[in-house]
């Protein structure tokens, strides 16, 4: 890793190099502009089934259990129902396989998303649909709360807020806000965080920037809030840090509320401790491609539609503990015992990062981070 020039450096790093040197490649090979090839034929899509020939839909989403799910309580009926084949992806990450064809080539033809990665491919070229087309096209989004647009990229049919999760054997007294995290009982490394390349160390950064310095751009404020909560166990993931909970080894650790919900149906001493200050929130959120073929394209509505739907919401959120966007939805017992609404005043509020400017300071945060935490 190379070493700082200072925290505000304005210079290039080798990281910001790397990704100028492949933009400008990405730029050299993308095909040209057609206006007569099949993408350029409009396509509209009415919320009703349709028998699409055994078209192929390419789609890029998680795989393991997750997967599983998604072709038992979705996909085996769309199949069958729409005269269809799936083509499923899950090897992650899909940023490099949409910029290897370019726009016009599309990898995929709905994908779902982690968002800095969707907005990075956002940047890269004109890749999906707005949200017009979207809202035109699909009639369930018309039914999804304001927040599932905001990122103005693609539509977020599923959500958790941030929280720490604490254990309520071993913190005394309970968390009850943001700044809690740093509270002196859990010095000696009783705190845990993720990576840089984590979602949720991107939001907890950019979080405490706000809550410290008053403002989420304030990087300073950031570095010195990672800084004053170090030593902290750095994991690479949610599931490893439900595990560093169970065993004690973390006393507090960042995370999302459904994973923490989970722990506590299974009997861990356990709580969710959600942050109320900007209330950021994890997302799954969908796009589709622009210049997939047609058939393909309808069929992408068609399965956003079905994503989308109250039905399939509460079949989700009762497996995974995660909240829908569509207002019509009914939230599962699981996360209705936690407290859980969906209702306008419990989703004002809502926020999503700003990932344009995130990625555009992305190379500053990941190294200092980096080197805050090798310590």
């Amino acid at each position: 890793m190379s070493k700082l020039i200072g925290p505000g450096r304005k210079g290039l790093t080798r990281r910001s190099l790397l990704k100028r040197g492949a933009a400008a490649g990405m730029a050299s090979t993308l095909p040209l502009f057609n206006i007569n090839h099949v993408w350029s034929q409009d396509v509209t899509y009415d919320g009703g089934v349709f028998d699409a020939g055994g078209a192929t839909l390419n789609i890029g989403e998680w795989g393991g259990f997750w997967e599983e799910f998604v072709n038992a309580n979705l996909l085996d009926d769309f199949k069958k129902e729409f005269n269809c084949n799936v083509s499923y992806d899950s090897s992650w990450p899909w940023f490099p396989k949409f910029v290897a064809g370019g726009p016009q080539n599309p990898v995929y033809d709905i994908t779902n998303w982690n968002l800095p990665e969707m907005f990075k491919t956002a940047r890269a070229g004109d890749y999906f649909l707005t949200k017009d087309e979207l809202i035109a096209n699909v009639p369930n989004a018309n039914d999804c709360w304001d927040f599932a647009f905001d990122n103005g990229v693609g539509v977020t049919w599923g959500f958790g807020q941030y929280c720490y999760a604490y254990r309520t054997d071993l913190a005394d007294p309970h968390p009850t806000s943001f700044k809690s995290f740093w509270d002196e009982q859990y010095g000696g490394g009783k705190r845990g965080t993720y990576i840089t390349s984590n979602t949720l160390q991107m939001v907890f950064f950019v979080t405490a920037s706000h809550v410290f310095g008053g403002d989420y751009k304030d990087i300073d404020a950031g570095y010195e809030a990672m800084r004053s909560a170090m030593p902290m166990k750095i994991s690479d993931f949610t599931g490893n840090m439900q595990t560093l909970i169970e065993r004690g080894e973390v006393v507090i650790g960042v995370q999302w509320e459904g994973e923490v919900y989970n722990q506590i149906d299974k009997g861990v001493p356990i709580g969710a401790m959600v942050w109320e200050e900007r209330k950021p929130i994890l997302t799954q959120t969908k796009t589709i491609s622009r210049y997939s073929d047609p058939m393909s394209k309808k069929l992408a509505f068609a399965l956003l539609n079905r994503t989308l739907s109250p039905e399939y919401a509460l079949k989700f959120g009762e497996t995974f503990y995660m909240r829908p966007s569509n207002k019509k939805a009914t939230i599962p017992e699981n996360l209705a015992s936690k407290g859980v609404q969906n209702t306008a005043d419990a989703t004002e509020g809502m926020w999503i990062p700003d990932w344009h400017w995130y990625l555009e300071n992305e190379d500053d945060i990941v190294e200092t981070v980096n080197e805050i935490f090798a310590g």
